[in-house]
């Protein structure tokens, strides 16, 4: 059995490990676009104090967190994974009540978030924080460096008999894979015709760097949760779109800019850019894990896939002189997430932007992120910026991941969302079993693509 992964982000490079390691010929085809969400993403593990009301989405990542510390293992090398525990804060301590009660129900089946405790200083453990803040602490949780674990993944696969190609990767009819070169155009396009459905409102993570009093700001971002149980009646009067689940994961998250036009080309089909009809490479099996643009890779089967991109925009700062690889992940109630990694670095983010194949950097979202990251952690005001990131999550607009086959030889597994580094190395491995026959560690049904 041969098997050609599409995609070599954390989910595809996390399926060409576990199936080099069981001796099958793979080839990975990495398309090489701009925005890519492993690139991007911050890299919080952190899944209890999402998804209250979803079972399905909170279990996947769930057992997403629980795949790192194996893997990590496994790998031999440290890819930037840390247990340095999340700080939940909020302005009011009646504010934590909501996400204390989940934790403590959620405790006795994940004992690995640790006992969550109430904090009286957060600034002693984050220094930059306001003082007047309030705050909970879910010692379990990690952050993780996604391009090192992708990274670390592809190396040992490389070493195991794997082969990596670069190109643009489509489908044809009966499921075979062509590729073709890469060139500029290939990396710019839409997904037009999908909207959102109804999310889980209530998960803690779900603030945006507004705060609940300020108005949208110009470029039509709204200022306050999509999803926090005190935006959305507001939300809902005004007419604002739902967001189809938790906006705070481990990539970047934080705003929803409306009604700004998508990029007008796709990455695939016969346009412009796409360079020739592109080699066959042979395959058995394909798994298609191409986050945002899997929709498009899969057009070629007659499967229409309803998978979309989601623009998030993320702040990296250094504190010269400041040792932060010890510092908790902040999650507010309102505002953007932080979190310190080694080398003085502290990440703030993001923004929620549905802009279609659009992975630029923009002055608007830079001004929000890091207007809202000083209202939370004022202590930053005199950090360097020293990078900026953009990412694009692959989001599947009716609801949870999709993790099955497309047909008998084609299996997907992408639309993680604001949780690709999260519950990514462990999709991946669901799939690479799917490929070799193997029951899956958990019930897929739930995942199972559905049509169209």
């Amino acid at each position: 059995m041969r098997v050609v992964v599409i995609g070599s982000g954390i989910v595809g490079a996390a399926a060409a490990h576990r199936l080099s390691g069981r001796g099958v010929p793979v080839t990975v085809v990495d398309g090489a676009y701009p925005g890519q969400a492993t690139q991007a993403g911050a890299g919080i593990v952190c899944p209890w104090v999402d998804h209250p009301d979803d079972e399905d989405w909170y279990r996947l990542t769930r057992e997403g967190a629980r795949h790192y510390p194996g893997l990590v293992s496994s790998l031999g090398e440290s890819p930037g994974y840390a247990r340095v525990g999340a700080l939940l804060v909020a302005g009011e301590p009646s504010d934590l009540e909501p996400v204390r009660a989940l934790l403590a129900r959620r405790h006795a089946e994940a004992p690995e978030m640790g006992d969550v405790v109430d904090v009286a200083a957060p600034s002693a453990l984050f220094p930059p924080l306001a003082e007047d803040l309030s705050a909970l602490v879910v010692p379990g949780a990690a952050r993780v460096d996604g391009r090192a674990v992708r990274d670390a993944l592809l190396r040992a696969a490389l070493r195991q008999g794997a082969e990596l190609r670069t190109g643009t990767a489509t489908l044809t009819s009966d499921g075979g894979v062509l590729v073709r070169e890469v060139r500029e155009a290939d990396s710019r396009g839409r997904v037009t015709g999908v909207s959102g459905a109804p999310g889980d409102r209530e998960s803690w993570r779900q603030a945006t760097p507004g705060s609940p009093q300020d108005p949208p700001s110009a470029h039509g971002t709204h200022p306050a949760s999509e999803a926090s149980p005190y935006g959305a009646a507001r939300d809902a009067a005004a007419g604002a779109p739902p967001e189809p689940r938790s906006p705070y994961g481990d990539e970047p998250e934080a705003t929803l800019t409306a009604g700004t036009p998508p990029e007008p080309r796709s990455p695939y089909g016969d346009e412009p850019g796409v360079g020739g009809e592109g080699t066959l490479v042979e395959a058995d099996v394909v798994i298609v894990a191409a986050g945002a643009w899997s929709g498009e890779v899969c057009r070629g089967l007659g499967v229409e896939l309803p998978v979309f991109p989601r623009r998030g925009q993320i702040v990296h700062v250094t504190l010269e002189g400041v040792d932060t690889s010890g510092w908790p992940i902040v999650l507010p109630h309102v505002g953007p997430y932080l979190l310190g990694f080694p080398g003085s670095r502290v990440v703030v983010g993001a923004t929620i932007e549905d802009v279609g194949f659009a992975p630029r950097v923009t002055m608007g979202g830079l001004d929000e992120v890091l207007r809202a990251g000083l209202r939370v952690a004022p202590g930053l005001s005199e950090a360097t910026v020293t990078e900026t990131r953009v990412g694009l999550r692959p989001v599947h607009a009716p609801g949870p991941p999709l993790i099955g086959p497309v047909n008998d030889r084609v299996i997907v597994a992408t639309g993680l969302g604001a949780y690709g580094l999260t519950a990514g190395p462990f999709t991946g491995q669901v799939a690479a079993g799917l490929a070799l026959g193997e029951n899956p560690p958990l019930d897929l049904r739930p995942y199972h693509p559905r049509l169209h």
